[in-house]
């Protein structure tokens, strides 16, 4: 086995090149194949960790990634700036104002059930789990943060609504940071502690070293954002300042006192996410690139630094019993108590079984732990469930997706808190066609979203009384901000075709690439199949050759929308003889169900559908007397068609 040779030599030599490879390809492709299987990246990317580590050492006898022996004494300090980008990023989605939004019961949960979801946790770390005291209270903190980016998928898929879905997506969102202030907290006591000082004197360092933190980050997001504000620094330097001050930010606050760099750059996050910079997305842009990479590189790290004994250890009866515990006492009764008097018994019921933990509770893990097993060699206390912390993150991470992915569905359907009525359709562009398009489809009972970066193209939406969303759909804030359980179709109609194709893309995976369509490229019956490659593109929306530019022009000539409902003395193919220049856009069945039309979709027709179609403004029209109930001979239903 050659192959296998070179790799296992290059795994035991100290090349850093080649570990660097290994994880970025590890990473990145773990990532990939999550987003072709619609599964949890977290998982897959734990999953690729371990198999080139502990597994790879069961099988050929050393791991072909070995992090502790190839980074030596580097590891901790990238685990360590990399944790600090993380929560950068978690701090600059935090705006003062989804508090407001979030409601009652969200910030009852993160100032009364954080803390005692804390207190239980650590008695369940420690007598459950069989940690150590400082152990348990460090990692019983980290264990309060529920990520927002697991969270996302799971409401998409139970097609959670209201109020449960709310306290969900915000308790996510503010706990990222929250949790890990509550281990820095913690560690930083045990720390102090450990060396034989005084506990109370302690307390009060590290409330001082936190506030000198929170000032620093502060100081850091003022600071920048003026320089934006200002022109100070051009366009191209924006993103890379950004990244190069937040590890300036961490390594200052680290100088004055341990662990505060984690609270000086989640402030520091904060700060600009507040400051209402008119450039943030693109900087949230760069910002989720670099995310990626660190989140995908710190995986594949901890997992790889694993080694079998302590997985083996790990997996036990104490294991299971702490997991029990945090799954069926302790979420529950943080849930319920924080909450009381705020959610109904049924939200309750959900919201206490839902608790899906993601990225920054494995990261954090993964620095504090290091951390406590350094302290376990040079403190005077006995830290023995320091290295136990890794395997019980991700212990907590596989069951709480895994478990919580395949109930939160039956068990939101069972409690009647799922969306009853259909999903509906994304409209991602806003201009006059489209506004009319929306308001057909709002006419016909179907629910619409009329999307776009714009806030003035969306003004006509807003005054027709259709719900809207200002942002980018393919930005990470819409992943957190737009309600994906409304919609089943996206329908890309803005005047950038790539952009569309883009859209098309990013939703297919999700919806279903049958349920993605965007308008024909240019004039020209097959210029969409030699243009660009049906994999590259939404389905064409009308026909081939019918383009942004010919709709608008033909709208500004006096076409409209018509829907017209289909009877057994007005049939489809009458329809069709009374409009021969129109085109048939959509068709809404007798059950209710909403097919787009286009090449190779024709409407189908039939008693009680109805046919949306753009048309000249040219034939006669009646009020819809088959939609009141009302009966109508063949020579008033013929014409029938209710205008838009």
């Amino acid at each position: 086995m050659p192959d296998m040779n070179i790799l296992l030599a290059a795994a035991g030599s100290d090349s850093l090149i080649f570990a660097c490879a290994l994880i970025g390809a590890l990473g990145l492709g773990a990532q990939w194949l999550a987003w072709r299987l619609q599964a949890p990246a977290i998982v897959l990317m734990a999953l690729a960790g371990l198999a080139a580590g502990p597994v790879w050492q069961i099988l050929f006898g050393e791991p072909l990634l070995d992090p502790s022996a190839t980074f030596r004494d580097l590891l901790r300090p990238i685990v360590s700036l990399s944790v600090a980008v993380i929560l950068f990023e978690g701090g600059l989605i935090l705006k003062f104002e989804n508090l407001r939004d979030a409601g009652a019961s969200v910030r009852r949960m993160v100032f009364f059930g954080g803390p005692l979801a804390w207190i239980l946790g650590s008695l369940a770390a420690r007598y459950a789990a069989n940690l150590d005291w400082a152990s348990a209270v460090v990692f019983a903190g980290i264990m309060v943060v529920t990520g927002p980016t697991v969270i996302m998928p799971l409401m998409r898929q139970s097609k959670l609504s209201g109020r449960p879905a709310q306290f969900l997506k915000w308790e996510g969102i503010v706990n990222d940071p929250i949790g890990a202030l509550f281990a820095v907290a913690a560690y930083e006591i045990v720390r102090v502690a450990s060396q034989g000082e005084s506990t109370l004197w302690a307390g009060m360092g590290i409330l001082a070293a936190a506030g000198m933190g929170v000032l620093l980050g502060i100081g850091f997001g003022l600071a920048m954002s003026r320089a934006f504000r200002e022109g100070w620094t051009p366009e191209y330097l924006k993103a890379p300042l950004i990244f190069a001050s937040i590890i300036l930010c961490y390594a200052i606050a680290e100088e004055v006192e341990h662990e505060t760099g984690l609270v000086a750059v989640t402030a520091y996050g904060m700060t600009l996410a507040n400051s209402r910079l008119a450039d943030l997305s693109e900087l949230r842009k760069f910002k989720e690139d670099i995310a990626v990479l660190l989140v995908s590189g710190v995986f594949v790290i901890l997992t790889a630094d694993l080694t079998p004994s302590i997985i083996a250890s790990a997996l036990n009866m104490n294991t299971l019993l702490f997991l029990l515990c945090m799954l069926f006492v302790v979420r529950p009764l943080s849930v319920w108590i924080a909450t009381a008097g705020t959610l109904s018994r049924k939200e309750a019921l959900l919201l206490g079984w839902i608790a899906p933990r993601g990225i920054v509770a494995v990261a954090v893990s993964g620095l504090f732990g290091s951390l406590l097993v350094d302290l376990d060699r040079v403190g005077k206390f006995n830290f023995s469930g320091a290295d136990q912390i890794v395997p019980l993150a991700f212990a907590m991470v596989f069951v709480t997706v895994v478990v919580h992915g395949f109930t939160i569905g039956p068990l939101a359907r069972r409690l009647g808190l799922a969306r009853s009525e259909k999903p509906g359709v994304l409209l991602v562009g806003a201009n006059s066609w489209s506004v009319e398009f929306a308001k057909a489809l709002k006419a016909s009972k179907i629910d619409v979203i009329m999307a776009d970066s714009n806030y003035r193209r969306l003004r006509p939406a807003r005054e027709a009384g259709l719900d809207t969303f200002l942002g980018e759909v393919l930005s990470e804030d819409a992943e957190i901000k737009l309600d994906h359980s409304r919609f089943a179709t996206v329908v890309a109609l803005s005047t950038n075709d790539s952009h569309n194709a883009l859209v098309c893309n990013q939703f297919a995976p999700e919806v279903g690439r049958h349920r993605v369509y965007q308008l024909s490229l240019s004039e020209g019956d097959d210029v969409d199949d030699k243009s660009v490659g049906s994999s590259a593109r939404g389905r064409t929306l009308i026909r081939r050759g019918r383009t942004y530019d010919g709709l608008i022009r033909d709208q500004y000539r006096g076409w409209t929308f018509s829907r017209t409902r289909l009877t057994d003395k007005y049939t489809l193919e009458q329809f069709l003889a009374e409009r021969p220049k129109g085109d048939l856009v959509a068709e809404i069945r007798p059950d209710g169900s909403l097919v787009l039309l286009g090449p190779s979709r024709e409407a189908r027709g039939g008693e009680g559908a109805t046919i949306i179609s753009f048309a000249p403004d040219q034939q006669p029209t009646q009020q819809n007397q088959a939609q009141n109930g009302e009966k109508a001979d063949a020579k008033d239903t013929k014409n029938e068609s209710a205008k838009t």
